[in-house]
C-alpha cells in the first residue's frame, strides 16, 4: 500500500467513522497552504459516500483562536459537516461555537500532517473508547473541587462547580465538534478559581515550542498565570503571551485528560493532547468549553502522568485511569 492509499484510509476514518458523513450532506472543508493534500484526501472520501465537498482555502490566522473571515464562518454555519484542516487553530472561536449550536457536525484537524493521516492516533478504535471518554467527562461534570498534581511539581486546584464535562472522542452527532486524533475528556475551571503551580514537562505545541527540553513552570493566582519560569522555551511562551497585550491570555481555561492509547508525543497539538494518561491545562479562550472568556488565543500546556482528585476521589493516578 502506497502513501496515497494509506492517507485515503485515514481520511475514510475521518469521513465515515468520525464525521459520520451521509449521502447528500454538504461538507465544508477548510484548509490553508501546506494542508491541501489533507483537504483533497478528505474531499475524495466525502465524494465516495455521495456527499458534496466544498473546499475553502483561507490565509493562516495570525494566532491560534483568531476568528476566520465572516464568509467562512457563514459557510460552516450553514453546512451539515465542517472539517477544518488548518495549521493555526480555529477551534476556540465564535465561528465554531455558533456553527455547532446551529446543528452542524465539526471535525478539527489542526496541524495535521500526511503522516498523522497514515498512522498514530488516527488508528485508534474511536467507537470502543467513546464510553470511557464519556465516563470521564461525566466525572468532571458532576465534580466540584479538582486537584491536579504530577511528580514533576504540578499542584493546581480549581472549582468545576456548574461546569459541563466535554467528551471529545472523535465521533460527532449534530450539534457536536471533536478534535482528531486526540481523544480527551475536559472541563473549563470556573473563572478566578484556579490556584497553584503548573509544571508542563511534555509539550507546548504552539509558536514553535513543541516538545519540551526542560519544564516550564507557571504560578497561578486567582485563575490567571502570574509568572512563567524555565529555560528558553518558557521565555518563548512568556514573550508571546506578553506580545498579545490581552490580559485574558493568562486565563486558566481548561483541564483535559488524554485518552488515546495510539497517540504519542510528537510536538503536534492534537497528537500530544491525546496521549493516554497525559493532562493538559489550556489557557486563554474557553467559550467553546463552557466558560465565558474570549481571549486572543488558546494554548495548551501538556504534562505527563497526571494525578487528578475530584471531591476526594482519585480518578487518575500517575497517568493510570482509576475508574
Amino acid at each position: 500500500m502506497n502513501n496515497r492509499e494509506k492517507m485515503a484510509r485515514g481520511a475514510r476514518t475521518i469521513v465515515q467513522t468520525c464525521a459520520q458523513v451521509k449521502p447528500g450532506d454538504l461538507v465544508v472543508i477548510l484548509t490553508e497552504s501546506g494542508m491541501v493534500s489533507i483537504a483533497n484526501s478528505v474531499a475524495s472520501e466525502v465524494q465516495k459516500v455521495d456527499a458534496e465537498p466544498v473546499i475553502i482555502s483561507i490565509l493562516p490566522r495570525d494566532s491560534d483562536g483568531q476568528e476566520p473571515p465572516n464568509i467562512v464562518a457563514n459557510a460552516i454555519l450553514n453546512s451539515n459537516v465542517f472539517i477544518s484542516a488548518v495549521k493555526t487553530s480555529i477551534t476556540h472561536t465564535n465561528a465554531v461555537k455558533n456553527a455547532v449550536e446551529n446543528g452542524t457536525r465539526g471535525i478539527l484537524l489542526t496541524q495535521f500532517t500526511e503522516q498523522l493521516l497514515i498512522g498514530g492516533g488516527i488508528e485508534a478504535d474511536f467507537k470502543q473508547i467513546a464510553p470511557i471518554c464519556k465516563k470521564y467527562a461525566r466525572l468532571l461534570e458532576v465534580g466540584n473541587n479538582v486537584h491536579l498534581t504530577t511528580r514533576k511539581g504540578t499542584d493546581l486546584t480549581f472549582s468545576a462547580e456548574g461546569r459541563r464535562g466535554n467528551a471529545l472522542y472523535g465521533i460527532v452527532e449534530p450539534g457536536q465538534f471533536s478534535t482528531i486524533p486526540t481523544i480527551e475528556a475536559n472541563c473549563s475551571p470556573v473563572e478566578g478559581s484556579a490556584n497553584g503551580v503548573i509544571v508542563a514537562d511534555a509539550s507546548i505545541p504552539y509558536i514553535g515550542i513543541g516538545l519540551l527540553k526542560e519544564p516550564v513552570t507557571c504560578v497561578v493566582k486567582n485563575g490567571m498565570i502570574d509568572s512563567i519560569d524555565g529555560g528558553y522555551q518558557a521565555k518563548m511562551l512568556s514573550e508571546n503571551l506578553e506580545s498579545k497585550e490581552d490580559p485574558f491570555v493568562y486565563n486558566i481555561a481548561e483541564m483535559g485528560i488524554g485518552l488515546n492509547p495510539k497517540c504519542s508525543f510528537k510536538g503536534i497539538m492534537l497528537e500530544d493532547e491525546g496521549v493516554l494518561g497525559s493532562v493538559h491545562i489550556g489557557i486563554g479562550t474557553n467559550i467553546t468549553l463552557g466558560g465565558t472568556v474570549t481571549a486572543s488565543l488558546h494554548y495548551d500546556l501538556i504534562m505527563r502522568r497526571g494525578t487528578i482528585e475530584i471531591d476526594g476521589q482519585v480518578i487518575l493516578k500517575d497517568g493510570i485511569l482509576m475508574n
